[in-house]
């Protein structure tokens, strides 16, 4: 039987909030990447059943991204996306959730277990952004390819499966459905004009989450890297692994940046085993 996931919102702060959800039980918070069209549910659509016998599975769409309030953001990208997170347990109700983030939501689920910590449960991270590259140039090609993405001559389905074709290891795991539904959405005007990663007047500033204070995190935390990541590369996570205290450090083979879609079934194993722990 398969799993009935539900579309809802909240508002809170200012804000009215998208949300997939699905299951019942202690709260799953999936949050997702940055590139252009992404949302919640079109990251983690092979990951939420997995999950939604034993959680109450939840993908967000952060403010700029899926079917959430766009608007200009002006303060910092991670803490300001950390306190949307923060807000949104609140206004669920959770008390608090397990953070699973890939890219820019793993760097917002960092910096929501740092500025928030009584909030944060246990914390996944797949290739966060807010990192540092020790043997790889920055920015990586994929950063390039997102933030330029809608330079001239503008959004092409030619251009967003050259992006796409970053955040994985095999371009034959990117199906014509994805890279559609993420044009239709990446091209919607007001998604457009405030796509926070992007070059021009409403690019939010980003800052070095890994010159934190990550030594002071009490959170248990997995880090989960595709060895073949061209967006943020893999030697990212050897300087999160070090600083955090809690931190246990896996890196995929044959895989990008989408952990979560390329690895799917490894994925679901190895974040339910830690979960559970």
């Amino acid at each position: 039987m398969a799993v009935q996931i539900t579309s809802r919102f909240v508002e809170f702060d200012g804000l009215n909030i998208h949300y997939d959800e699905a299951g019942a039980g202690p709260a799953l918070i999936f949050v997702h990447g940055g590139g252009p069209g992404s949302s919640g549910l079109s990251n983690f659509s092979r990951n939420m059943e997995a999950f939604a016998d034993r959680y109450r599975v939840i993908a967000i769409d952060l403010p700029g991204y899926g079917q959430s309030t766009k608007l200009k953001i002006s303060e910092p990208l991670w803490g300001y996306y950390a306190k949307v997170l923060a807000g949104f347990i609140d206004a669920l109700g959770l008390g608090k959730a397990h953070l699973v983030g890939n890219s820019l939501g793993g760097a917002s689920c960092l910096k929501t277990a740092l500025d928030f910590p009584a909030k944060v449960d246990r914390l996944v991270l797949m290739g966060p952004g807010g990192g540092y590259s020790l043997f790889e140039k920055q920015p990586s090609d994929g950063i390039r390819a997102l933030v330029t993405f809608y330079l001239p001559p503008g959004p092409s389905i030619e251009r967003l499966k050259g992006f796409a074709e970053y955040l994985v290891h095999d371009p034959a795991s990117l199906t014509d459905e994805l890279l559609q539904e993420r044009l239709d959405r990446a091209m919607e005007p007001d998604t457009a004009r405030f796509m926070p990663l992007r070059i021009g007047p409403n690019m939010a500033p980003i800052t070095d989450l890994w010159r934190e204070r990550l030594d002071q995190l009490p959170h248990e935390t997995l880090i989960l890297w595709g060895r073949e990541d061209r967006v943020n590369p893999m030697d990212q996570g050897l300087i999160l692994m070090r600083q955090i205290p809690n931190a246990r450090f896996l890196v995929m083979p044959k895989c990008g940046h989408w952990v979560q879609w390329e690895k799917a079934d490894e994925f679901n194993r190895t974040v339910a085993a830690f979960l559970e722990g």
